[in-house]
């Protein structure tokens, strides 16, 4: 079998189609909402996050739909609007959950349309790209601890599985228009991912400084989930779960992979950083072996 080449119409047709077929038809108030007992409640309830968590996922919803209508390329638009309807789909849920449990929610005004559809595009897949691969982990972490009760992580999975679809989706589309408009050389592309990943970064860390405990479940959650937890300990759970998800998709499509490069490199430094003292002290000297 030949190498796919990207930036190829065999391309399109790979990520578009793959991301098409595996979309799941459900109804958020349809799933099986189970009856949680009062402290399971009042873990939820005691969570910060949760009108910024709506207000994202409809602003995502609306302005991914509204890039979708402006695409002339029939396969990448039905593959646009699809991730349009499921970004509301994520906010209906986020809002049936709050509903149900009778969370309290503190609005957030929800922005309105960027005049830059494209752009705006872009900078929600890099976005989404960071946010992705911390909640894989989190997500986890919460099984792991008790957190949330399992038949409630049961529920909300669909989230986590069409977040990996959204992201393996868009690094491809990126890769795809990059290179159909002229920009093929992986440097030009590696730099452009640096300065939108750089750009998510900022937006993140200036949201921060406006929500009580971080803008969202990927940068609050550390903190909220009862668990004895290092840092290496988190990234390692991040990138394992990142892998196993990321790993059902087609071998010849595209995944993010800066996130996860930039998380092997901090934990390799927590690492030397960790294994550092042991050296400086051995010996009865205290010299450096």
């Amino acid at each position: 079998m030949s190498t796919l080449r990207l930036g190829s119409r065999e391309h399109r047709d790979l990520f578009c189609g793959a991301f098409v077929a595996t979309h799941r038809t459900y109804e958020p108030a349809q799933l099986p909402w189970p009856v949680l007992g009062a402290d399971a409640v009042a873990r939820l309830r005691s969570l910060p996050f949760w009108g910024e968590a709506l207000a994202t996922e409809r602003e995502t919803g609306a302005k991914i739909t509204a890039y979708a209508d402006t695409v002339d390329d029939p396969v990448l638009q039905a593959a646009l609007a699809l991730q349009g309807r499921e970004e509301l789909r994520h906010a209906a849920l986020l809002e049936t959950l709050t509903t149900r449990y009778e969370i309290p929610v503190v609005p957030r005004r929800v922005m309105p349309l960027s005049e830059n559809l494209h752009q705006a595009f872009v900078d929600a897949g890099y976005g989404e790209c960071i946010d992705s691969f911390f909640a894989f982990g989190l997500f986890a972490l919460a099984r792991r601890s008790g957190f949330f009760p399992e038949p409630l992580l049961t529920v909300v999975e669909p989230i986590l599985e069409e977040e990996a679809r959204h992201i393996v989706f868009f690094a491809n589309w990126e890769a795809y228009t990059q290179i159909e408009g002229g920009r093929g050389p992986k440097a030009l592309r590696a730099g452009r991912a640096l300065r939108y990943y750089v750009r998510a970064v900022r937006r993140r860390l200036g949201a921060f400084k406006g929500v009580k405990g971080g803008s969202g479940f990927t940068a609050s959650g550390a903190t909220d989930v009862a668990i004895d937890l290092t840092p290496e300990g988190f990234l390692q759970t991040c990138l394992r779960e990142n892998a196993r998800r990321l790993a059902t998709f087609e071998p010849g499509l595209l995944r993010p992979r800066l996130v996860p490069a930039l998380a092997r490199l901090t934990l390799r430094g927590l690492r030397l950083i960790r294994s550092r003292p042991h050296a400086e002290g051995a010996g009865p000297s205290g010299r450096r072996p």
